[in-house]
Parts: C-alpha cells; sequence; structure tokens
C-alpha cells in the first residue's frame, strides 16, 4: 500500500516538475495522471531494453521525462484540434 501511495506522490512531483519547466498550467489532478503516465510509459521502455528506474530519484528522473514527453504531446493534440 505504502508503494502505490509513494507511486501517485513520485507521480504528482513529476507532472508539477514537467508543467513548470514547460510552462503549461494543469490541475494537480492532471498532473499526477501526466506523471504517473509518463513514468510507466518512459520505464515500459527502458525495462524493455534491459534497464530499471531505480531508486526513488530514477523513478523522479523516468517520470519527469515522460511527464515531458506526454504534456508536449497534449499540447501537440490541443493545437491541431
Amino acid at each position: 500500500m505504502f508503494g502505490f501511495i509513494l507511486w501517485i506522490v513520485v507521480g504528482g512531483v513529476a507532472g508539477f516538475i514537467a508543467e513548470r519547466l514547460l510552462g503549461e498550467d494543469h490541475t494537480i489532478v492532471m498532473n499526477v495522471a501526466l506523471g504517473i503516465g509518463g513514468s510507466v510509459v518512459v520505464n515500459v521502455v527502458l525495462w524493455l531494453l534491459g534497464y530499471s528506474g531505480g531508486n526513488l530519484l530514477g523513478q523522479l528522473v523516468t517520470g519527469v521525462v515522460g511527464a515531458i514527453a506526454l504534456v508536449l504531446g497534449y499540447r501537440e493534440y490541443k493545437r491541431r484540434s
């Protein structure tokens, strides 16, 4: 249970960092969703390549990278629609 809560907190922090780096303005729920989604996507790709996110800092970095990718994708989607 603690791991799940930690995953949400790290996802939220990752989403918040990505939001600030890209100058976006999302809700807390959107930050958590982007952070968790980004973390999952990047960790799956790393796992397929034989790597792992590792410790808490590694998970945060992978979450931020993934969240940035998702924010950029979402931004492009909104721009086109």
